[in-house]
């Protein structure tokens, strides 16, 4: 009986170590934040402001600064993925999950990001696109401490179902979603973005630490985006986070009022 034990004993530590060899892909890799970067595409943007989008993105994961905050984490590595939206039923991934832990590793994100074409598409589904996000960080392979839906956007929802819906039912399941307001200056005022970084305060984030980053001129593309990105990967709300003063009425979301109509 002692030797039939001792051969069960045996087999059973054989076994845990043969899997503690197991190639990663086996296990869930453990992050210290899973990130969706959700960006907008709808007809409101003009493809100028669209490659500029674009080049913040691919010079934000190219920067030493963010390569820093990576190695700075408690487990040092983080998974991204990048996905373009626009109306209700344009979604899509133009880079998928991708594990970071070296400066290589990010340079790799930010050549794929380069090298793809950017699409355009009609009406803005905010709620779409924090829909979108939620199953994206669902289908990861990764073990998260945080996660995080990093909405851009240069107007409010128009189409689909109401933001709020979308925003509470995903921080109630423990998700953080940040916004870039694209609040650009265009000839006419005949896109007027006014309020519209009150609009994604209000209405659109949520959850621990949930911040937004306003971008008012085309020069501040990058440097709001690496801004915005190495403070995600921290776990930090930048001193830019806006506050409601007590004498402000929150804004409707219900409604896309003098919005209404944009793409």
């Amino acid at each position: 009986m002692k030797r039939v034990m001792r051969l069960v004993t045996a087999t059973v530590l054989t076994f845990g170590a043969l899997l503690s060899r197991a190639p990663p892909g086996l296990a869930q890799t453990e992050v210290d934040l899973a990130l969706v970067l959700a960006v907008d595409i709808s007809g409101s943007m003009d493809p100028e402001e669209q490659r500029i989008q674009r080049e913040g993105f691919v010079l934000a994961f190219q920067s030493p600064e963010v390569h820093d905050a990576i190695r700075k984490g408690v487990l040092a590595r983080i998974t991204v993925i990048y996905a373009e939206w626009a109306g209700s039923f344009v979604q899509h991934v133009v880079v998928p999950w991708t594990v970071i832990e070296r400066p290589e590793h990010a340079m790799e994100f930010a050549a794929k990001l380069a090298e793809t074409p950017i699409r355009r598409g009609p009406r803005t589904s905010v709620s779409g696109a924090i829909d979108f996000g939620v199953r994206l960080l669902a289908q990861s392979d990764a073990e998260p401490l945080r996660r995080v839906i990093d909405i851009s956007g240069d107007g409010v929802n128009n189409q689909g179902r109401g933001v709020v819906q979308a925003r509470d039912e995903a921080v109630a399941q423990g998700i953080t979603i940040n916004g870039l307001p694209l609040m650009l200056n265009r000839p006419g005022g005949s896109w007027d973005t006014e309020g519209l970084d009150n609009y994604f305060r209000d209405c659109v984030i949520g959850g621990p630490g949930a911040f937004v980053i306003p971008v008012r001129e085309r020069q501040q593309f990058a440097e709001a985006i690496r801004t915005k990105i190495i403070r995600e990967i921290a776990g930090l709300a930048p001193s830019s986070l806006l506050q409601r003063a007590q004498s402000e009425a929150p804004m409707d979301c219900t409604s896309p009022g003098s919005f209404y109509g944009r793409n």
